[in-house]
C-alpha cells in the first residue's frame, strides 16, 4: 500500500448530537417490529399491573382503618391480599417476558450490525483505509457496536416499560384525585427542566468521547504494533506525549459527559422526595378540613403513585446517558456502513479464458489525491511470458503501478489491458485471480503452517506443499517442527522475518496463478537464502509474465525488460546491458549501489 497519511486530525470532534443516528437504529430494527409490538404489549400489561397495585393497597389501608373501629373483615382483607399477589405476580411475568424479548431483539440487531460491517469492509475501496486508522476502524466494530448493543438491551427495555408506566400512572392519579395529581406532576416538571438543560450540554461531550476513544485505539494499535521501532529510535518520550495528549482529551470529554449525566439521578431523586412531602402536606390539609374525597388510604396510594411517577423519570434520565453514548456510537457505525463503496461490478462480464500474459499500459494517469498526480501518462507494452523489472528511487511510482495493475485502485485516465482485455471491464476478483502477489510486508494469520500455505485454495496435496517448501528452502525447518505442517504459528514459534517471507513465497507458488508480482520479496532474507529463493522464482516465472520491484538492482539483471521510473514517468526501458550502455539514469542508480557495496 502507498505511504498515505492515515492519521485523523487531532482534536476534530462533532459538536452537535446526531438524532438521525438514533432514527437509523430504529429503522434498522424494523424487521423485528412484530416482536417489538409483543414486547410493548407485555410492557403495557406489566405497567397496568403495577398501577393497579396502589389502588388495592389503598383499599387495604381503608379496610384496616375501618377495622380499628368495627373490627377487621378477615374475608375482605384476605381477598384484597390474594388479589395483590395475583396482580404483582402477573406483572412480574409480563415484565420478564418483555425484558426477554427486548434482549433477544437487541442481540440479533448487534449480530446483524457486526455482520453488515464485516460485509461492508469487503466492499469498501482501499482509498477508504488510507484515510482511516486501523485502530479507529476496530473501535467502530467493537466499542461502538457494543455501546449500541448495551443501550438497546438495557435502556430500550426500560424505556418501553417506563413509558407505559408513566402514561398509566398519570391516568390513574387524575382518576383518583385531580389536585394531588397536579401537585405531584408540578413538582416533577422542575426535574424535566434541569434534565433538558443537562442533556443539551452533555451530548456534545458524549460525541467527543466516542471520537477520542477511536483516536486512542488508533494510536495504541499503531504504536504497540511498531513498539520495537519506537524504542530503536528512542521516541518513547515523544510517543508518550502524544498518548498523554489524546488521553487527556479522552479524560476531559469522558469526565464532563459523566459528570453532567451523573447530575440527572440525584436531581430526579430530589424531585421525587419533594413530591412526597407536598403530597402529605396537601393530603393532610384536605383531611383536617373535612374533605371526604381524601383518606389516609388515598394519601398512601399517592405516595406510591409519586414513586411510580418519579421512577420512569429517573429511568428516562439514566437512559438518556446511554442513549447519548449510543447516538455518538451509531453515528460512527453508520458513517462506516454508509461510506461510498466500490462501484457495482455485476455487469462486468469480460474474462480471459487462457491467459498469455501480454500487458499494455495506455497513457495511464493516476493520483491518490485529486490535486496530486503521481503517474503522468505512463505507456508501455510488455510481451507475454516476460520478466519485467520496475526500478527507480523511492516515490517514483513503482508500487503504485502494481496497485493499478491489481485494480486495487482505478486509473484516473488511460487504460491497462491484459491480453487485449481492459481491466476496467473485469471484476476485481477476476483480476486478482490473474496474479500471485508477494509483498515486502509479510502477512501470516493465526493458524497452522498448512493453513497459511494453502490459504483460499482447496485440495492441496502434501506433495505440492513439499515441492513449494523445498523450492524456497523451508523443508529442513519444517521437518524440525514437532507437528510439521500442522504446527500452529504463534509467538512461541518465533519465526524470523526471512522465514515468514519464505512462507509467503511458498504460498504464492501453491496458488500458481498465470502472472506474478514480486514487490521487494527477498528484502527480508539473507544472501544465501536469497539465492535459493531467486532460483525458485526463476523457475516459477518460466512461461508466465512477472513483475519485479526491487531496490537491489543486482537481483534483476536477468530481467527481459527493465522499466526505469522517476517522478511517475518511464525515463528508460531495456535490458540490463542495454541500459548500462546508455550510461543514463539506470546506470547512475546501478553504479551508486555498486559503489556503496564496494
Amino acid at each position: 500500500m502507498p505511504p498515505m497519511n492515515k492519521m485523523l486530525a487531532a482534536g476534530q470532534h462533532p459538536e452537535k448530537a446526531d438524532l438521525g443516528a438514533i432514527k437509523k437504529i430504529v429503522v434498522y430494527c424494523k424487521r423485528y417490529l412484530p416482536a417489538i409490538i409483543v414486547a410493548l404489549i407485555f410492557a403495557v400489561g406489566g405497567s397496568v399491573a403495577t398501577i393497579i397495585g396502589p389502588e388495592k393497597i389503598s383499599d387495604l389501608m381503608n379496610e384496616i382503618m375501618k377495622g380499628i373501629i368495627t373490627g377487621i373483615d378477615i374475608d375482605a382483607f384476605e381477598k384484597i391480599c390474594y388479589t395483590l399477589v395475583v396482580i404483582y405476580a402477573s406483572g412480574a411475568v409480563l415484565n420478564y417476558g418483555q425484558q426477554f424479548i427486548t434482549a433477544t431483539v437487541t442481540q440479533y440487531t448487534a449480530r446483524r450490525l457486526r455482520r453488515d460491517i464485516d460485509r461492508k469492509i469487503n466492499r469498501l475501496p482501499l482509498r477508504y483505509f488510507d484515510t482511516t486508522t486501523k485502530g479507529d476502524l476496530l473501535s467502530r466494530v467493537t466499542n461502538d457496536v457494543d455501546t449500541i448493543s448495551q443501550t438497546l438491551s438495557t435502556s430500550t427495555a426500560n424505556l418501553i416499560s417506563s413509558l407505559a408506566l408513566f402514561v398509566g400512572v398519570i391516568y390513574k392519579m387524575f382518576r383518583t384525585n385531580v389536585i394531588l395529581s397536579v401537585v405531584t406532576i408540578a413538582s416533577s416538571l422542575l426535574g424535566f427542566v434541569f434534565m433538558t438543560l443537562i442533556l443539551k450540554k452533555s451530548q456534545v461531550y458524549f460525541n467527543r468521547k466516542q471520537s477520542d476513544l477511536g483516536a486512542m485505539n488508533g494510536h495504541i494499535e499503531e504504536i504497540y504494533t511498531n513498539h520495537n521501532i519506537v524504542r530503536a529510535f528512542g521516541a518513547k518520550n515523544q510517543e508518550r506525549r502524544k498518548f498523554e495528549e489524546i488521553n487527556s482529551r479522552l479524560y476531559d470529554s469522558n469526565w464532563k459527559s459523566q459528570c453532567l449525566s451523573g447530575m440527572m439521578f440525584p436531581i430526579m431523586n430530589f424531585v421525587g422526595n419533594l413530591a412526597y412531602a407536598l403530597i402529605f402536606i396537601v393530603g393532610v390539609a384536605f383531611i383536617v378540613n373535612g374533605n371526604t374525597a381524601v383518606t389516609l388510604g388515598t394519601i398512601m396510594s399517592f405516595v406510591i403513585y409519586a414513586k411510580l411517577f418519579s421512577q420512569p423519570l429517573s429511568t428516562f434520565a439514566q437512559s438518556m446517558t446511554s442513549i447519548q453514548q449510543a447516538s455518538a456510537a451509531s453515528k460512527r457505525v453508520f458513517d462506516l456502513l454508509e461510506a461510498q463503496e466500490q462501484e457495482d461490478e455485476s455487469s462486468m462480464t469480460a474474462s480471459i479464458d487462457t491467459v498469455k500474459g501480454e500487458v499494455e499500459f495506455r497513457n495511464v494517469r493516476f493520483g491518490y489525491l485529486p490535486d496530486k498526480t503521481i503517474i503522468h501518462g505512463f505507456s508501455t507494452k510488455l510481451g507475454a511470458g516476460k520478466k519485467v523489472a520496475i526500478v527507480g528511487p523511492t516515490g517514483a511510482g513503482k508500487t503504485t503501478m502494481v496497485n493499478l495493475l491489481m485494480r486495487f485502485y482505478d486509473t484516473d485516465s488511460g487504460d491497462i489491458l491484459v491480453d487485449g482485455v481492459s481491466l476496467k471491464d473485469m471484476k476485481r476478483e477476476d483480476v486478482h485471480e490473474l496474479f500471485d502477489m508477494i509483498l515486502q510486508d509479510t502477512w501470516l494469520f493465526d493458524g497452522t503452517i498448512r493453513e497459511n500455505l494453502i490459504y483460499n485454495k482447496e485440495n492441496v496435496s502434501d506433495e505440492e506443499l513439499n515441492a513449494a517448501c523445498a523450492a524456497v528452502g523451508l523443508s529442513h525447518f519444517i521437518s524440525t517442527l514437532p507437528q510439521g505442517y500442522d504446527t500452529k504459528l504463534n509467538e512461541a514459534l518465533n519465526l524470523s522475518e526471512g522465514q515468514k517471507q519464505q512462507l509467503t513465497i511458498a504460498r504464492a507458488m501453491i496458488k500458481d496463478s498465470p502472472m506474478l508480482i514480486l514487490d521487494e520479496a527477498t528484502s527480508s532474507v539473507d544472501t544465501r537464502t536469497e539465492l535459493v529463493i531467486q532460483e525458485a522464482m526463476d523457475k516459477l516465472s518460466v512461461g508466465r509474465t512477472s513483475f519485479v520491484i526491487a531496490h537491489r538492482l543486482s537481483t534483476i539483471r536477468n530481467a527481459d525488460v527493465i522499466l526505469v521510473m522517476r517522478d511517475g514517468d518511464i525515463v528508460e526501458q531495456g535490458s540490463h546491458e542495454e541500459l548500462l550502455a546508455k550510461n543514463g539514469f539506470y546506470a547512475e542508480l546501478y553504479n551508486s549501489q555498486f559503489d556503496e557495496t564496494a
